[in-house]
């Protein structure tokens, strides 16, 4: 059991990295592919300007249009579940490890793309493949998290109420 404990712990740690970089970036760096720059303060947009310089991101100067529709996913659907989940973490909601699959799962969809892109145009740098496959890391560590139980603790009190509601529909 502590071994378990000691998995899950440390996959929410590792989690919780992951759930923070998408819930800053899809708002800021993601956005400003899709939406009009000036909607942004300058310190972002050089932010973004020199990332894409110094990462050879290609994908965020150039916009091609399957980049532009998994940057709408991930402000209008990644976004709001990396919010989410980092409610579950904090308050040790239940349902953590479903929004842990569900974003975990949206993000490999759209790694995939990406990924096929970079690997498949000869474009990419090795920097930017280093950091787009670290992030792919990350996101098989989210969703084994999403696949482990929850933790022990959480786990117990959950059997407790859920005992406590079939006693008093059988009084």
């Amino acid at each position: 059991m502590k071994a378990l404990n000691l998995i899950v712990n440390l996959t929410n740690a590792i989690s919780l990295v992951f759930i923070l970089i998408i819930a800053l970036a899809a708002p800021t760096i993601d956005a400003q592919v899709i939406l009009p720059v000036y909607l942004f303060p300058e310190f972002l947009t050089d932010f973004t300007k020199w990332y894409a310089g110094e990462f050879g991101n290609y994908l965020i100067v150039d916009k091609p249009f399957f980049f532009l529709g998994i940057a709408w996913v991930q402000l209008l659907v990644n976004w709001p579940l990396s919010i989410l989940s980092l409610y579950a973490l904090v308050a040790k909601k239940h349902w953590f490890s479903t929004t842990c699959l569900a974003l975990g799962f949206s993000f490999l969809s759209a790694m995939a793309a990406i990924l096929a892109e970079l690997l498949g145009s000869g474009r990419a740098s090795q920097q930017l493949l280093i950091f787009y496959f670290t992030f792919l890391g990350f996101d098989f560590l989210t969703i084994l998290r999403g696949l482990l139980p929850i933790s022990p603790k959480v786990n117990h009190s959950l059997r407790k109420e859920h005992s406590a509601l079939n006693q008093k529909k059988t009084s």
